[in-house]
């Protein structure tokens, strides 16, 4: 029966059964297979189907049934590594109704239980639904091997069956899959009927080309071969009478594949089977007639005055010597002539109201090949032409190149001419990869034929030349071959680049390689060679260069300074090809290559003179001499050697004072060959070994003035010379010398104390000492009579009388001046050396002291008058230097006025004097007492037993005042209590303080008449005794009530509380409840239940605890009966807190390859969620990172960063009440290598 294969656009798709998926693997081929192990020819189209297949537009080639592509290959790839199955599925042939089965292993070893099998058609159709008449699969399992056995059974195979398949195998994470192929060959060679179940076979479902045939099926076979006949089923009949659960089952028992497309058909015959008004009979479902033949459509009308009309694709049909139309009764017929591929649609009739439609397939007859293939053998580059003839003009015909079908199109070289009948294959410039196997495919047949393109003979017309060429000139190589083919140039034996210097050209037979400007680089073995063949054409290439000397890296004049000492490497760079041969000489003297300490070093593009430890006598011309086969070159070159100065003479110190010096010197005899440019200047202390640097600003003078030296330290100076090489060694040292100054003059000097005939000065020390020391004291003194004298003579003349005064040589043999003679008789006194009393500022040529403004702001204007004194009316009080900063003047008159200075004396001399401001009266002077007694005295004076009692009360009074001490109004006890009186204080001492020595202390002085008292209250305290009595007045509930009493000894001082203990009576484990208690009664409470409890107190003063304690005699029993107390009720403490960092993210810096950590804290109540984030992008399980939270320290830890790392890195910390964010910058440093 014809079969429409025409969709219905309008018709909704019915849903895709199960079965019809695996197709689209099986069926929907777009060439010949690839499979190379089967390379079987496609088969003759089987009789009653015609060509009309090969002209739909969706139709397709194909070779029989191939693995599932690049995803099939990797499954393939994958099991064999198979770690489940140990025996897989083979490949296998059958012919059509035969059966073949499948055999896959599993060892079950290490496995727990059964693994999942699974066996599918193509990429997708599981075949576990398919089991049924045709398809059985089985599975055991033998337990001694332990080995699962998986079987599936194919039985009567048929045509459609054939494909690829595959088995997969699953346990738990374990995968293994095995893919095979199935063949199924034709039993015999007649050439079956038109079976409406192959017409539906279907290259895919739900596609564009979904309901049309399968010529995949068709193509696989190449000749005709008889079937056994099979009694016609009709498959309309059994889906019409089937239930609908049965029609897959029916369409895998039948061979149908595409069975959506039938249920279409079936449903719309059964929509056509309903009764019709119009027909009495309608036409059938499809018509089915060979190309060229004749078709008749029938239909009968229940009234046979109906209008009929013909419909084709929607247009109606009108009667024409192709279309035939006639009326028999009630039939209508309708004849199509000459029928065309054209005529393949779908035709349908109306009659009133209704309409009926068929589809007519026009069937193409097999295009056979009338003339075969014939093998050809080519030279390259020829143009190839493979032809044929086929049974029918412009015949579909495909053309393959060792299987694989050759698609022309503009790119490709392969051209394909149709002339009728005649089909040729076109190669243009053939090559040695087009020899191959080549095919042409019809859809009745096929023929092949070899093509072997070989190489044509090659000759050389033209070889390539060695060549010498001068740098810079022009290379050109050139060749002449026999064939117009290209060929490729190489440069010992690297392939040659082109640029913009090096051509290649190609003409013809004619090959060439261009280098303008020849560089030494140039220079090698070219070699030419041809494409596609073995001959090879060398050549080499010479390039040559006259030498010469390059100096622009020296001075004009082609001079060179080194210094003594030092190597000289002087490379001079030198040009040539071939490398000229260098010869160094000096004075007519060549210098030669060696290991001698002037020599000469060859190098390809430079030759070095080289000077070991450069000497004074080395300096002169040298000359350099280059020679090689294109000619010569000369240059000389200056050689200047130059040295350090020589070092100058030992310096001479001329002047020294407190802490500087002048020092000068004389330059070096020998410069070094350079101007001295300065002196650097050393000292160091004589002890010491340690050079300082005075200057870094080199000194153009041949004087210097050192400065901030220490006083009193002795010193030694040096010089280095400088010029432009460096500096000399140093000078030697210059003569030790210490720096001293003269101390300033003594401070607060006062009056101590006055009598008839003497005065007691004191001083103090020198505010500055300086480092020559302190030798000791001078105190001088002058009457005010000589005052107006002085003013007087300074007015009058300077004649001498008689009344000049006396002259004595000091010890320096010098004379001085200590007074007149009258003076000398009339006031005696004792004398020092002139140089004490003001000779020696003379002598050094400083201005005596007591000249200076300073001095007289100190003391005043008469101290300024004074200063005006000469020296000689100065007498000297002490004979020698005293230490002592308090100094008597006897033997002084009654009621006379003197004035008083003192000076401090050092090795350097005596400073500047002190003046007393005032004129001193000599006269005793009655100063009435007066005690002062210390703040912390005027309240009671409180220490502990055991403690020492030093007490100093200073007083006043002249003379010399009387003391008496009495304690509570009795004489003190000498023997217990210590004192000591002084002219100015009284020392009342206990070596060890007991508490009979508190009490009142009055102390009384006494001058002459005047008496002046004072008292001072000591009070000497102890740890109080323990309380007498503890009593437990009342025992309640967990609480007990204690009274007690005072204690007898309060250990001289106030109690300041009592400590209460108690004790369970089991352990009498003391335990602290009460401290620093002020009242005699207390209750302890939150006592233990059923315990039996005792008490103790201690008493407490300012001394601390009483050594021991009262206890209660009675224990306090706590009764379990008693009455409950109640605690009070507290409301928890909110410890919530909204989070907040601590110490925030630093900037860091990190160096690459090196771990780096990001460190901040944070605290907040709930415990806050740590988040860090890089740039504002949150860190998430990445393994370069690693985060750490320790006792609220965050810590992020970043492995070997890299540059990309760096960047800006911020840490989040979010609870319930709030978050914070707090963020750093981090940048990652590279280290250079």
């Amino acid at each position: 029966m014809p079969e429409p294969t025409k969709k219905e656009e309008n018709e909704v798709p019915a849903p895709t059964p199960p079965s019809e998926e695996p197709n689209k693997e099986m069926e929907a081929r777009t060439g010949p297979a690839k499979d190379e192990e089967d390379p079987s020819p496609p088969s003759a189209l089987p009789p009653g189907l015609g060509s009309r297949a090969l002209e739909r537009k969706d139709s397709e080639w194909s070779l029989g049934e191939s693995p599932a592509g690049e995803e099939q290959d990797k499954q393939n790839a994958n099991s064999q590594l198979s770690t489940l199955l140990i025996e897989k599925p083979q490949s296998g042939t059958v012919k059509v109704g035969e059966n073949i089965t499948f055999i896959a292993k599993v060892k079950a070893e290490d496995l727990l239980r059964k693994p999942t099998i699974k066996w599918f058609k193509g990429k997708w159709m599981d075949l576990a639904s398919k089991a049924g008449k045709h398809l059985q699969l089985k599975e055991t399992f033998e337990r001694q091997t332990r080995v699962y056995t998986f079987e599936m059974q194919i039985i009567k195979a048929k045509e459609n069956f054939g494909g690829n398949y595959r088995c997969e195998v699953t346990y738990k994470d374990k995968f293994d899959s095995c893919s095979f192929d199935l063949e199924v060959h034709e039993s015999t060679g007649t050439t079956p009927n038109i079976d409406i179940r192959s017409a539906f076979k279907r290259s895919g479902e739900g596609q564009e080309d979904a309901g049309e045939l399968d010529f995949s099926g068709l193509l696989k076979r190449r000749e005709v071969k008889p079937q056994e006949e099979e009694p016609e089923v009709d498959v309309w009949e059994l889906l019409k009478n089937a239930n609908p659960n049965e029609y897959e089952k029916i369409a895998f028992q039948y061979g149908i594949t595409d069975l959506r497309g039938m249920l279409r058909r079936l449903k719309r015959m059964r929509r056509v089977e309903k009764k019709s008004a119009a027909f009495s009979k309608i036409l059938d479902p499809a018509y089915q007639v060979d190309k060229g033949g004749r078709v008749r459509f029938v239909v009968e009308l229940a009234d046979p005055k109906l209008e009929v009309k013909w419909y084709k694709n929607g247009q109606e049909i009108r009667p024409s010597t192709k279309y035939i139309f006639e009326h028999k009764g009630c039939q209508r017929i309708m004849f199509i002539n000459n029928c065309a591929l054209t005529d393949d649609s779908e035709y349908y009739v109306t009659a009133g109201d209704e309409k009926c439609s068929t589809e007519l397939f026009v069937r193409e007859p097999p295009i056979m090949v009338t003339k075969q293939l014939e093998d050809i053998n080519a030279y390259c580059g020829e143009r190839v032409e493979l032809e044929c003839e086929v049974s029918e003009d412009d015949a579909n015909v495909k053309w393959f190149k060792n299987g694989e079908e050759i698609i022309p199109s503009s790119k490709s070289r392969y051209r394909v001419k149709v002339e009728g009948k005649k089909h040729i294959l076109i190669i243009e410039g053939a090559t040695k990869a087009d020899s191959a196997e080549y095919s042409v495919m019809t859809t009745g047949g096929q023929s092949s034929a070899k093509l072997s393109v070989d190489l044509k003979p090659l000759k050389i017309l033209t070889p390539l030349t060695d060549q010498t060429v001068h740098l810079g000139k022009e290379i050109c190589l050139k060749c002449e071959i026999s064939e117009n083919i290209p060929g490729k140039w190489t440069k010992n034996g690297l392939p040659v680049q082109e640029s913009d210097r090096l051509k290649v050209v190609h003409k013809g037979r004619i090959h060439k390689l261009v280098i303008a400007n020849a560089l030494i680089e140039d220079e090698g073995d070219y070699v030419f060679a041809p494409d596609a063949y073995s001959v090879t054409l060398p050549a080499k290439v010479h390039v040559i260069d006259p030498p010469k000397i390059n100096l622009d890296g020296l001075d004009a004049d082609n001079t060179v300074t080194v210094i003594a000492g030092n190597k000289l490497r002087l490379e001079i760079p030198v040009s040539g090809e071939p490398p000229p041969k260098a010869l160094w000489s000096r004075a007519d003297k060549a210098i030669t290559e060696g290991s001698g300490r002037i020599r000469a070093e060859s190098y390809p593009d430079s030759s070095t003179l080289v000077i070991d430890i450069a000497e004074r006598d080395d300096s002169g011309v040298y000359h350099i001499h280059l020679k090689n086969e294109a000619g010569e070159a000369h240059a000389s070159i200056k050689v200047k050697v130059v040295d350090i100065p020589d070092p100058p003479v030992a310096p001479n110190v001329t002047d020294v004072g407190d802490d500087w010096c002048i020092m000068n010197w004389e330059p070096p005899v020998y410069d070094g060959g350079s101007p001295i440019l300065g002196y650097f200047i050393e000292r160091k202390k004589k002890q010491s070994s340690r050079w300082m640097r005075l200057n870094f600003d080199l000194c153009k003078e041949t004087t210097f003035e050192p400065k901030k030296m220490i006083e009193g330290v002795a010193y030694e100076v040096r010089i280095f010379a400088v010029n432009a090489v460096g500096i000399s060694k140093p000078s030697m040292p210059s003569k030790p010398f210490v720096p001293l100054a003269v101390t300033s003059p003594p401070t607060l000097l006062a009056v101590d104390s006055i009598t008839d005939t003497t005065v007691t000065m004191k001083w103090r020390p020198p505010d500055q000492i300086g480092a020559a020391g302190l030798d000791g004291y001078v105190l001088e003194y002058c009457f005010e009579g000589l005052k107006e004298r002085s003013s007087r003579a300074h007015l009058g003349n300077e004649n001498v009388n008689a009344n000049a005064p006396l002259k004595e040589e000091n010890h320096h043999g010098e004379e001085t001046s200590y007074g007149e003679k009258t003076a000398e008789k009339e006031i005696p006194g004792p004398r020092i050396g002139s140089s004490l009393a003001g000779g020696a500022e003379e002598e050094r040529g400083v201005k005596p002291p007591g000249t200076s403004a300073k001095q007289s702001g100190e003391n005043g204007e008469d101290a300024c008058d004074l200063c005006d004194l000469p020296a000689e009316n100065w007498i000297v009080a002490n004979t020698e230097l005293i230490d002592k900063t308090k100094f008597t003047i006897t033997g002084l008159p009654t009621d006379a006025k003197i004035f008083v200075r003192v000076k401090a004396v050092n090795k350097a001399g005596a400073s500047e004097p002190k003046y007393y401001s005032q004129p001193i009266l000599v006269k005793e002077i009655i100063e009435p007492p007066k005690i002062r007694i210390p703040r912390h005295l005027k309240q009671t004076y409180i220490r502990r037993v055991g403690e020492a009692v030093n007490l100093v009360i200073p007083f006043q009074g002249k003379p010399r005042p009387e003391l008496t001490w009495k304690k509570d109004g009795a004489e003190i006890d000498k023997n217990q209590i210590n004192i000591r009186n002084s002219e100015t204080d009284t020392i009342i001492f206990i070596r060890k303080a007991e508490r009979s020595h508190s009490g009142k202390y009055d102390l009384k002085v006494k001058v002459d008449k005047y008496v002046e008292s004072a008292s001072i209250d000591i009070q000497i305290v102890d740890r109080p005794g323990p309380p007498q009595i503890v009593k437990i007045e009342d025992v309640w509930g967990e609480n007990v009530a204690l009274t007690w009493t005072p204690p007898k000894d309060d250990g001289n001082a106030a109690i300041t509380g009592y400590t209460i203990q108690k004790a369970d009576k089991k352990s009498m484990e003391w335990f602290t409840v009460i401290e620093h208690y002020h009242r005699t009664n207390a209750t302890i409470s939150e006592l233990v239940i059923g315990n039996e409890y005792y008490f103790r107190v201690f008493s407490e003063n300012m001394c601390g605890l009483s050594e021991n304690a009262t206890m209660t005699k009675e224990s306090a029993v706590i009764a379990k009966d008693g009455k409950v107390y109640k605690n009070p009720v507290y409301e928890d403490f909110d410890f919530t807190e909204a989070p907040m960092f601590t110490q925030p993210l630093v900037n860091t810096y990190a160096i690459a390859g090196y771990n780096a950590t990001l460190n901040c804290s944070v605290r907040g109540n709930p415990k806050p969620k740590i988040t860090w984030m890089k740039n504002k992008v949150a860190i998430v399980d990445d393994p370069r990172y690693r985060m750490f939270s320790n006792q609220g320290v965050c810590t992020l830890e970043i492995r070997k960063p890299s540059p990309y790392d760096g960047g800006t890195y911020s840490c989040q910390a979010v609870n319930n009440l709030g978050t914070v964010e707090i963020e750093c910058k981090l940048e990652v440093k590279v280290v250079a290598q």
